[in-house]
């Protein structure tokens, strides 16, 4: 069940290999985002020490969840994977060229996932064409429906 996805991501960047990781969060933080008050927009994903950090992931405090401790907004989080796959990641990151790139959060048995994507950059003209095809594939989807009428 997804929280929250990052459609950012797909606009600025060709998604080659997803993983899914675990969040390390706070009480407030888990209460704030099953009420949907998280932000993936301004987010990334960074590698540091040999682990792997989600940077810039914006989640609002609840004002009752959080009365008697100060809340940080905008924190690094460390994300959890396995050891393989950190390595996996680190290589294509510093190696080849790749960004880490958060996609989405959702639910997995009642815990809080957050799922990464191996990305490279779009070129400018690579975004136009992705908005001349969901432009298209809206025009198509239009006269479908008034089609069927």
């Amino acid at each position: 069940m997804t929280i929250v996805d990052n459609k950012k991501a797909f606009f600025d960047y060709f998604i080659e290999e997803r993983f899914e990781a675990g969040i390390v969060l706070q009480g407030w933080e888990v209460k704030a985002i099953r009420a949907g008050r998280v932000q993936l927009k301004e987010a990334y994903v960074i590698v540091r020490n040999g682990e792997i950090f989600l940077f810039g992931a914006h989640i609002s405090p609840l004002a009752a969840a959080s009365t008697h401790i100060s809340p940080e907004a905008v924190r690094t989080r460390k994300l959890l994977l396995h050891a393989k796959e950190i390595d996996k990641l680190i290589g294509k990151v510093e190696r080849a060229g790749y960004t880490l790139v958060p996609l989405n959060l959702h639910f997995v048995k009642g815990r809080i996932k957050c799922e990464v994507g191996l990305a490279k950059g779009k070129k400018q003209h690579d975004k136009r064409d992705t908005e001349k095809q969901r432009d298209t594939q809206r025009e198509i989807q239009s006269v479908m429906k008034q089609h069927r009428r």
